[in-house]
């Protein structure tokens, strides 16, 4: 559904985005991650046709970027860009004719979506009068009011009360299960957990790490080890971690990547009085912080 090959943007003296490679398909949801300044909203600008890549190519569906019906295409970006002083119906109607729809087909539209969030009583209401949260949910309808077949969320939780945020994860499940194809970027480690099957963290303008989520957590996990001690030892032998963390009775840490696990356990048994050791899977922030502060 979305493929970019060796994208490259420069402005000025920065490197904004430097041959980023990767490719979405069809019916997923596809997590673009990295730093404050990593490239993320530079990548999604080009995607959307709003810049142009200096070289490079980017496919949506059978054509490029700038040749894509916009009905085929939502976008929701981090700043707020609703007209403050216009009705709510006004706005979502507005947005869905640039979007190619009727205005019969804009103004159903926005009952439908209206009537998800439970904001059909609104309708009238100037934006400017919505709460925080309430305006996000509104440009989150102004993006998605065509029922997109490629929808790019930045930030799209922002504001959003958990109640509200179950309801944006329940919708982008149901648009990937009727073959849609979502890109989600956010800070949120958890959020992209429980939503995004495969990911690309962009760190510099360059991909660090891509592929599927759990192939990438299962890889991430190999030297990374948990120990529960019988009481805390008073000091730890650095040269047996890379890093470590420990809280109370419990350390969490990094292998060296020339030491096995089964010749960690057998050191550190013979060191400490220790009640278990375990391999355990790290989450995402932790792979996220690891691969970022490299």
């Amino acid at each position: 559904m979305l493929k970019l090959e060796k994208v490259t943007k420069h402005f000025e003296k920065v490197h904004a985005v430097q041959d980023v490679s990767f490719q979405v398909n069809r019916g997923s949801v596809y997590g673009l991650l990295g730093p404050n300044g990593a490239g993320k909203t530079t990548t999604i600008r080009m995607i959307m046709n709003i810049i142009q890549p200096d070289s490079g190519t980017i496919r949506i569906g059978d054509g490029t970027s700038g040749g894509t019906d916009s009905r085929m295409l939502g976008y929701l970006p981090e700043e707020r860009g609703l007209y403050q002083k216009r009705k709510i119906r006004e706005v979502i109607r507005f947005f869905g004719q640039l979007k190619g729809l009727s205005l019969k087909e804009a103004a159903d539209h926005c009952q439908i979506w209206l009537d998800r969030f439970g904001m059909s009583d609104q309708a009238d209401r100037k934006v400017s009068e919505l709460s925080k949260g309430n305006q996000q949910k509104i440009q989150f309808i102004v993006a998605t009011v065509s029922f997109p077949e490629l929808l790019i969320l930045d930030e799209p939780f922002t504001g959003l009360d958990p109640v509200n945020q179950i309801i944006l994860k329940d919708i982008i499940r149901e648009f990937r299960d009727e073959g849609k194809t979502i890109v989600l970027s956010t800070h949120q480690m958890d959020q992209v957990e429980q939503l995004c099957d495969h990911i690309c963290l962009i760190n510099k303008g360059q991909v660090v790490l891509e592929g599927a989520l759990a192939s990438i957590k299962e890889k991430h996990g190999d030297q990374q080890i948990e120990i529960r001690f019988k009481t805390r030892p008073e000091k730890i032998a650095t040269g047996l971690f890379k890093s470590y963390d420990i809280q109370n009775k419990i350390l969490r840490g990094y292998l060296p990547d020339d030491l096995s696990f089964k010749e960690a356990v057998r050191r550190l048994t013979d060191m400490w009085d220790i009640e278990g050791i375990a391999r355990y899977t790290p989450s995402l922030e932790d792979i996220f912080i690891k691969l970022v502060e490299a």
